[in-house]
């Protein structure tokens, strides 16, 4: 059950903000009674953690129709996403309805900015993130958790954000849910069947916690670079857009916004021209977005050692250079 609105706010750039019971407290009491002494000491560490924080968090939404301008120009191949996010947020605008984002796949390959859209959507909407790599999960568990019987058993990455975070609505992101791999006992995406359906996931449990906690209002971002090995029960629930790497204009945009963005977060940037060179922007287009950022890093640095406040093609990593491998001969 929701509160009455406890934060009132002025600005669109404030998100409102209300209370969400996200668990019963007596039934966190209850469990943490019936443990036996001096037994299970993490999950009555658990407990009493939960006891701690208290069943409220803050279940947010933006206070009317976000400016989405600069998000538009920083990510331009991510329009028909945020379109739709768009749409969804202005249902629940000037209403008391909670914001409902229909889970988001995001399809593309490596490097798009797939993750870095993810958390520009949890800034936009004012509410926390939790983050989970599919490709490095050995066990399913890791969502949602594995039994308090079993020898370092702890609760998954959900009930984490939900328990420890400040928030009933994160933006939680599966990174590469394609990748999904486990035991062939254990269905690593088993939970997500549940958690993805709003209605079954208002009673989510935890198995470790065995709790009943409230994720319905968790706003799911997946992302994949190839959907054919993900199963049907997934992609039913989700809202699937084909994310493409950015043309050379955008690409080109992408860059001028990030130098400019490393340069006006730093006090070193005022060392630096105001923008770069047409010569060095083509250069920086040929590059993964998520690429940018670190060889703009290496060329304000190498800049910065021949003492020039103009970054270079020649200051700028190789195309397609890979990090130097540490080691010992063999």
């Amino acid at each position: 059950m929701s509160s009455s609105t406890a934060i009132t706010c002025v600005s669109p750039r404030i998100p409102l903000a209300r209370m969400r019971s996200i668990y019963r407290l007596e039934e966190v009491s209850r469990r943490l009674e019936k443990l036996p002494p001096k037994e299970h000491e993490s999950l009555r560490a658990t407990y009493e953690r939960m006891l701690e924080k208290g069943e409220q968090r803050f279940q947010v939404k933006p206070s009317g129709l976000p400016a989405m301008a600069a998000l538009y120009d920083e990510l331009p191949n991510f329009h028909e996403v945020l379109d739709d996010v768009r749409r969804q947020i202005a249902l629940c605008n000037d209403s008391s309805d909670a914001l409902e984002i229909t889970p988001l796949l995001l399809l593309g390959p490596p490097g798009v900015g797939k993750t870095h859209f993810a958390r520009q959507l949890a800034e936009l909407l004012g509410t926390g993130m939790g983050f989970v790599s599919m490709s490095s999960l050995t066990a399913g568990w890791v969502l949602s958790g594995a039994s308090s019987q079993w020898k370092g058993a702890r609760a998954g990455k959900v009930f984490e954000a939900l328990v420890e975070g400040e928030y009933a609505n994160p933006v939680m992101v599966v990174d590469e849910i394609d990748k999904a791999g486990g035991e062939a006992a254990y269905d690593p995406l088993g939970s997500l069947y549940s958690l993805l359906e709003h209605d079954t996931a208002s009673a989510f449990i935890d198995e470790f916690a065995e709790v009943p906690v409230d994720a319905s209002q968790v706003i799911w971002v997946a992302t994949a670079n190839d959907a054919r090995s993900i199963p049907d029960p997934i992609l039913n629930r989700v809202n699937v857009f084909e994310v493409q790497a950015p043309d050379f204009a955008a690409a080109k945009a992408i860059a001028l916004r990030l130098y400019q963005k490393l340069r006006g977060g730093h006090d070193w940037g005022r060392r630096f021209d105001d923008q770069p060179s047409e010569a060095v922007l083509d250069r920086m287009a040929e590059l993964a977005p998520r690429e940018m950022r670190r060889a703009w890093m290496t060329g304000f640095g190498n800049a910065r050692l021949a003492q020039r406040g103009t970054v270079l093609c020649d200051d700028l990593p190789a195309a397609g250079q890979k990090k130097g491998r540490i080691g010992f001969m063999q």
